[in-house]
């Protein structure tokens, strides 16, 4: 079993109040709670860029390595396991010679890719109030150490 998780579901109560609003400090004192955890699979970088790439479409490992820069062949594989076990992704496996698996979405992460598109529209809309902020940081911290 991989360390951080848990056997079986745990049942926590909702995040989310009668006001539509949410405790982030819920996520680190319930134990047997795992909306940390799936927070910290589905966010990782490897993880989204997995998810924006079966979009619409299946494509091989060795395709989604081509794709992705930068990912080591075991940490796609990893990567892809851990989507697999949470069901946000599909592998099949075709009996052939040399072997072929090709991965998709499931509709349960096609669901997810709605708010990773969101994310990303949202990072689009604001690069530029980001590389400012990032801009003006640095160079208040380059005026303190000088």
């Amino acid at each position: 079993m991989e360390d951080g998780t848990f056997r079986s579901l745990s049942y926590c109560d909702s995040t989310v109040d009668d006001d539509d609003d949410y405790d982030v400090r819920q996520w680190d004192t319930r134990e047997d709670c795992e909306v940390r955890q799936i927070l910290d699979r589905i966010a990782d970088k490897w993880s989204l860029l997995v998810i924006a790439l079966l979009d619409c479409q299946s494509l091989r490992f060795s395709q989604l390595r081509r794709e992705i820069d930068g990912v080591s062949q075991r940490m796609l594989s990893v990567t892809l396991r851990h989507l697999e076990r949470d069901g946000l992704v599909s592998r099949k496996v075709h009996p052939v010679v040399p072997p072929r698996v090709d991965y998709a979405l499931t509709p349960l992460g096609r669901t997810l890719h709605q708010t990773i598109k969101s994310l990303v529209t949202w990072t689009e809309e604001h690069q530029a109030e980001i590389a400012s902020a990032r801009a003006e940081y640095d160079a208040r911290q380059e005026m303190m150490e000088a």
